[in-house]
């Protein structure tokens, strides 16, 4: 294949990748932010396709409106608004760009199918999301259908790293990785499984977190009624905190530096650092707003950067060891 087509391919498929990240952190901040009902309706906005700037562009009736359609005390905030709209646009632009690597996959199918196959079903899974954040609105925010959301972004991001990683798989086989130890696969295997449980232990905090916002307590004393499993979460941490730095160091001094398994490692390294500290922010100073979105991200961010590693090593695995 022209190797023109496949650096297009991989330049698109990385475009894509960063902005299912941005929906992840749009969609955080959205959470953190309580602008999930800034817009009331889907797929318009207070039935706008643009949504307004002031209340006076409403009808003056339209708290009776959204009280009849289940939307009892809808009250129109600018600032959520858009929040919440932006949050929409950056899911769109994601649409658009999974449209776009699909048809670029093309000229996949005669060399790789798989390749093909798995961009076409990213546009499938893409538009399942945009269902479901339709009944996410259509809820009034249940936290269980916002969590399903949010797990489905992971799941999207696995699947394009992997498309991306495939298409890209005659490059990786060529790098030098004969320097790492053999068990550095199995220890990011099990290092992917301990993540995926934090992973599920933080989103079942995060629905303790979200029943005690609505109790109306204040944001600084949230931490008083967190359930036991937060300490097991939190005790986690350190375990994933060493088991990472341990595979980012050891790639790290084992690849050439203009290997993207060592920028991978650098970026491990440094997103599980960030994470920590969004988190030990979140325990020690009163739930600050601004460090649940980087909190999230960070944990998506470590499994993608975990899987992409792991798919690496395993295109250059018989030079392992």
């Amino acid at each position: 294949m022209n190797p023109q087509t496949l650096l297009r391919f991989r330049t698109l498929g990385l475009v894509t990748i960063l902005f299912v990240y941005l929906v992840i952190i749009a969609g955080s901040v959205v959470r953190a932010s309580g602008a999930g009902m800034g817009c009331p309706d889907w797929p318009t906005c207070f039935g706008q396709l643009i949504p307004p700037t002031d209340e006076a562009q409403l009808p003056a009736n339209y708290h009776e409106i959204y009280a009849e359609r289940g939307y009892e005390n809808t009250q129109f905030n600018p600032v959520k608004t858009w929040t919440e709209y932006g949050n929409r646009l950056v899911g769109v632009t994601l649409g658009l760009l999974i449209l776009m690597m699909a048809w670029s996959s093309r000229h996949y199918r005669e060399t790789d199918k798989t390749v093909f196959f798995l961009a076409l079903s990213a546009v499938f899974l893409v538009g399942f999301q945009g269902w479901l954040g339709s009944v996410v609105v259509a809820s009034n925010l249940q936290p269980f259908k916002i969590t399903l959301h949010m797990l489905l972004a992971l799941v999207l991001t696995v699947l394009l790293i992997y498309t991306i990683t495939r298409s890209q798989r005659d490059f990786l086989m060529q790098l030098d990785v004969s320097l790492l130890p053999a068990k550095v696969k199995t220890v990011l295997l099990v290092a992917l499984a301990m993540t995926l449980l934090q992973i599920g232990m933080g989103t079942q905090v995060r629905e303790a977190v979200d029943g005690i916002a609505l109790a109306q307590v204040a944001r600084q004393f949230w931490r008083e009624d967190f359930p036991v499993l937060f300490y097991i979460h939190r005790s986690f941490s350190s375990i994933i905190l060493f088991t990472n730095l341990w595979i980012g160091w050891t790639i790290f001094k084992s690849t050439d530096k203009q290997s993207p398994l060592f920028r991978g490692a650098i970026a491990l390294a440094g997103a599980v650092i960030t994470g920590i500290l969004a988190g030990v922010s979140l325990d020690r100073l009163g739930m600050p707003a601004v460090a649940q979105p980087i909190h999230l991200l960070m944990a998506n961010l470590i499994f993608g950067v975990q899987f992409f590693l792991y798919l690496g090593l395993s295109y250059a695995g018989k030079k392992v060891g």
